[in-house]
């Protein structure tokens, strides 16, 4: 979302190109509203303990080293403490490992649409980018970096 209640409550302002890809994959865009733990506080949540499990440790193992952390950095670690920390832990809600509850939401999923075809002489963009300007990231980003590192 890039404004919300843009045009009159309710009526948020998004990122054409998401809006084209909820378009194109059949989903809708829902907006959460804000501070309310019981639609947002699982995802602020992980983003808490990304911080305090892995950005921080990285950042002060780098630090010792007479380093500073930057996006690509983290994002050439992430994938391995992901397989190697956050999904082996016993998660606090489910009492299992995310590694295992992962397996079992990818054998319940739909396979997507076929992309669209257009026609376009601009390059095509990557859908699976890494934002530079944040290290929220959304789960999906994270297991895929997984995919990649194995």
């Amino acid at each position: 979302m890039i404004e919300r209640d843009a045009y009159g409550e309710g009526q948020h302002r998004w990122n054409s190109k998401l809006l084209q890809l909820s378009a194109d994959y059949g989903f809708r865009c829902r907006a959460c509203r804000p501070y309310r733990a019981q639609t947002k506080g699982k995802v602020e949540r992980f983003n808490g303990y990304l911080k305090h499990s892995f950005i921080t440790p990285l950042a002060a193992m780098m630090k010792q080293a007479g380093l500073e952390l930057d996006i690509d950095t983290a994002n050439g670690q992430v994938g391995q403490w992901l397989h190697d920390v956050a999904h082996q832990r016993i998660h606090g809600t489910t009492k299992q490992k995310p590694e295992v509850l992962l397996i079992k939401e990818k054998l319940a999923l739909s396979e997507l649409p076929a992309p669209p075809i257009v026609a376009s002489t601009i390059a095509p963009v990557s859908l699976h980018a890494l934002p530079i300007e944040s290290f929220q990231h959304p789960l999906s980003t994270y297991d895929e970096l997984i995919e990649v590192a194995l």
